[in-house]
């Protein structure tokens, strides 16, 4: 009798834990992100004795083929909707990404907020030959997974990471870096750096006219300093790209604000 209700009982605990409770946060910004970002992470980061980007990583190298960028992405999609969510920019907002990635079609790139290199192998991938994507990532663990994910993708000629805060590493680009401005920026660290990381690259010379500034996450959890900036400012044209928080239903989106001087 005590073995049976055992048994039950870890089932509906495992029953809530797989399906019932993700489906319940699925509309809902907040609980989705405390769910699946700290309830879920802590709880197997006990259980397995490794980090979420660990096994992220895990999943790439049984997974991917070694060399395909978009089997590496494949991969860790496929993981963080059938395994555990992980705050990439996903495979809805990533086809967003994409496509303007092609349509900039850029020669310089910065990336601010790398996590386990999921965007950066998206936009490397995309690069024209020659061209060259600067990824600044402040968790030196986080920058440890990424160089694997991206080495694992092909892509280390392409790819310069970097560790450090936003900060501190944007007024040193040109004279480190040898870069004069960029085509494109996508944002996707923290979402307070958003904002004066904008002015500090403007400020900085490091946007031209026509530069690309694309950033995810205004939504959920959001950037609303940010979006009254570039929607506001005279310097900037800006456009909205509704989509979802990742690998949920949440609404979410990408802002896209070009430079005009």
């Amino acid at each position: 009798m005590l073995s049976s209700l055992c048994t039950g009982g870890a089932a509906l605990v495992y029953t809530l834990y797989r399906w019932v409770i993700p489906a319940a946060v699925q509309y809902h910004g907040g609980l989705a992100l405390m769910w699946h970002d700290v309830i879920v992470e802590r709880l197997l980061d006990t259980l397995t004795q490794s980090t979420r980007p660990q096994r992220l990583l895990g999943a790439v190298q049984k997974n991917a083929t070694r060399g395909d960028p978009r089997s590496v992405v494949r991969a860790i999609d496929h993981f963080c909707r059938h395994k555990e969510w992980a705050m990439n920019v996903g495979d809805e907002k990533g086809c967003i990404l994409d496509s303007v990635v092609s349509e900039v079609n850029p020669a310089a790139v910065l990336e601010l907020g790398t996590y386990c290199g999921y965007s950066t192998v998206r936009i490397a991938s995309l690069l024209p030959p020659h061209a060259k994507l600067i990824t600044l990532e402040f968790n030196p663990d986080f920058a440890a997974i990424a160089r694997q994910v991206i080495a694992w993708a092909g892509l280390e000629e392409k790819v310069q990471l970097v560790e450090g805060a936003s900060g501190d590493w944007i007024p040193k680009m040109k004279e480190q870096f040898g870069v004069k401005t960029f085509d494109l920026v996508f944002l996707d660290h923290w979402k307070d750096r958003y904002l004066p990381d904008t002015k500090l690259m403007e400020e900085c010379g490091l946007l031209r006219k026509g530069s690309v500034l694309l950033a995810d996450n205004v939504i959920c959890p959001g950037t609303p300093d940010y979006l009254e900036y570039v929607r506001s400012s005279p310097r900037y044209t800006s456009q909205y790209f509704k989509s979802h928080l990742e690998y949920t239903k949440v609404e979410d989106g990408l802002e896209k604000s070009v430079f005009l001087g």
